[in-house]
């Protein structure tokens, strides 16, 4: 999988990536020895972390070490689906633990061109209530320390994050949610935080102040993460409670989060199961061609 390289880290535009002095190239979608492939990849967040029955159990190397746990290949509607848990399937990961760029590489090493990346989410405004589910536009990194990019080096690589989420991909949930009838609104800006420790009421408020819809600690920088090796990425944030600044709103837990995520559950499964046969191939859009303006 590696062989000598530049002594420099980055990504190349033919699927390989000079990392830690050693050139990585990308399998096209799958491992050696199982054959196994995927087109769209799912991150599961707190309570979910399983999606399909009928799966193949696929361990995937990194240059940036081990991903959160194996990854499960199966598929829905014939089309290949590479399912991740975030946190590992017992939770053992707490938000600023979380290998994001073993993750993101290793979906990308299966093939994955498009994800999905439902995360559980506290509400910082009145109207965006507890069991509706935001498709986020826009994110703020409150976050700090975690390893945010594959380019450490030369070439000098900034991908823009003007518009971070892909578009095609979250007007497909967004229609196809309302379909189904599930609460769903067509944009918001998610604060994410450090955790694991949730927000004092002054920060709450601040947040909520700036205009900011929902307050969440793995938004970052995963979906930027995603960007940087040209994948369409879009998230769905499923709002648990309001946050503690919200007039009225007790101090959430860790098993309110949870005990609300589960009741999610089935309706994101069922958005998860209409929408994944709809998405088409990678379209030529700023996902996929995010790395053509990235450098000088």
């Amino acid at each position: 999988m590696r062989r000598p390289g530049s002594r420099e880290d980055g990504l190349t535009h033919s699927g390989q990536a000079l990392v830690y002095g050693y050139l990585y190239s990308f399998d096209g979608g799958g491992d050696a020895m199982t054959g196994a492939r995927a087109q769209v990849g799912v991150f599961g967040g707190s309570g979910f972390y399983r999606l399909l029955d009928d799966v193949e159990f696929v361990d995937v190397e990194t240059p940036y070490g081990a991903p959160s746990d194996r990854v499960a290949v199966g598929h829905v509607g014939g089309v290949g689906v590479a399912f991740l848990p975030r946190h590992g399937s017992r939770h053992t990961l707490p938000p600023a633990a979380i290998n994001y760029r073993a993750n993101v590489w290793a979906l990308k090493e299966l093939g994955v061109t498009r994800v999905i990346a439902p995360t559980a989410a506290g509400s910082l405004q009145p109207g965006v209530r507890p069991g509706d589910f935001v498709v986020c536009d826009q994110f703020v990194d409150r976050t700090s320390g975690r390893a945010d990019t594959f380019y450490q080096g030369a070439p000098v690589t900034h991908v823009s994050a003007a518009e971070p989420y892909c578009p095609d991909l979250r007007r497909l949930l967004v229609d196809t949610a309302r379909e189904l009838g599930i609460p769903v609104r067509d944009g918001g800006t998610v604060v994410v935080i450090q955790g694991p420790r949730f927000s004092t009421r002054a920060e709450s408020r601040w947040f909520q102040n700036e205009g900011w819809d929902m307050i969440n600690m793995t938004a970052y920088p995963e979906g930027y993460l995603a960007r940087e090796l040209e994948l369409c990425y879009a998230n769905i944030s499923m709002v648990t409670d309001h946050d503690v600044g919200v007039e009225g709103a007790e101090p959430v837990s860790h098993e309110q989060v949870i005990r609300v995520f589960n009741e999610n559950n089935e309706r994101l499964r069922e958005l998860l199961f209409a929408v994944i046969p709809k998405i088409g191939r990678q379209p030529e859009d700023v996902c996929a061609t995010a790395l053509r303006t990235a450098r000088a």
